[in-house]
């Protein structure tokens, strides 16, 4: 659906972005993640073909930004990360006007508004003026005009930025919502957390360079090669005797203990399933009061891979 090779834009001795490579397929959705002035908007600008990469390639469903851009702009949807409404319009009348200008006519046009209201929600605003929409609900309405001409891949530049936290929630709803119905999503944010658990895919940009493009679970074993337990034995009177026990599992590396019957157990490196330790344990005769593995701080990640950035977490 979508990629890019080598995708750089410089300006004069300055590149905005250089050597970007990105293979998305249909149903993906991609979060792209890195500080302010890291190069997203310029990247997604390009792939949307209101920008020319100084050199490099980028494809959309196999066409061409440079031999295909008005095929490209009938496939893509693009949500800049902030963008005008009209003062005089009320919603659905905003809707009508862009649906007029992408050709959609008549009783159609009516039916495509309505239903793309009744998609991001805003049924209840469709009489009120555009001006009047608080910034989630105006981010709600750039996501329908968009969303219109049904494009096959959508573009959202930072729609989650400004929110308060429950226009947040619902807006990340709504992006999983799109990703079910088999859209392909580029979504961007200086925020990873935002996104970790709605995206398939995540890619990390810093200073025009992609520093990590993969899954989430990857991102985390590159961070932390080894998995960590949270391992909590009852009574806690046999925590001594349990930690020598812990120590003598070959599947464990280190561990440290609080003196309260709680251990943060690491495994060797390449251990995925720990599924027995807990069997082992009981067969032992501890009982487990808690036993988890311990999830990785995402901003922490994203501080190890651009470090030195100065990124807003």
């Amino acid at each position: 659906m979508i990629k890019t090779t080598n995708l750089t834009k410089k300006y004069g001795d300055m590149y905005a972005i250089r050597g970007i490579n990105l293979e998305l397929e249909q149903g993906d959705l991609f979060g792209f993640i890195g500080p302010n002035g890291a190069g997203k908007t310029t990247t997604m600008r390009i792939i949307a073909t209101l920008l020319i990469p100084t050199y490099g390639e980028a494809y959309v469903c196999d066409n061409s930004i440079y031999s295909d851009p008005k095929e490209i702009r009938r496939l893509v949807g693009y949500m800049p990360d902030f963008f005008g409404v009209y003062d005089d319009m009320t919603v659905i009348e905003y809707l009508e006007f862009f649906a007029a200008a992408y050709r959609i006519q008549g009783a159609a046009r009516r039916k495509r508004c309505d239903e793309m209201l009744g998609v991001v929600d805003l049924d209840f605003k469709r009489d009120a003026y555009a001006n009047t929409l608080s910034r989630g609900q105006t981010q709600r309405l750039g996501l329908a005009r968009v969303l219109l001409h049904d494009p096959q891949v959508l573009l959202l530049d930072e729609p989650l930025s400004g929110l308060d936290p429950r226009a947040r929630i619902e807006m990340r709803n709504l992006l999983r919502k799109l990703g079910e119905m088999g859209k392909t999503i580029i979504v961007s944010s200086h925020i990873l957390p935002e996104l970790a658990d709605i995206c398939n895919k995540v890619g990390i940009i810093n200073r025009g360079e992609m520093v990590f493009n993969s899954s989430i679970s990857d991102l985390i074993k590159t961070v932390r090669p080894q998995t960590i337990l949270d391992i909590e034995i009852t009574p806690s009177e046999r925590r001594d005797e349990a930690a020598k026990f812990l120590e003598t599992l070959t599947e464990v590396d280190r561990l440290e203990a609080d003196g309260q019957g709680r251990f943060e157990v690491t495994l060797c490196e390449g251990t995925d399933d720990y599924s027995q330790l807990s069997t082992e344990l009981a067969a032992a005769g501890f009982a487990l009061k808690r036993f988890a593995e311990k999830e990785t701080n995402l901003e922490s990640a994203f501080m190890a891979l651009t470090k030195g950035s100065g990124i807003k977490i």
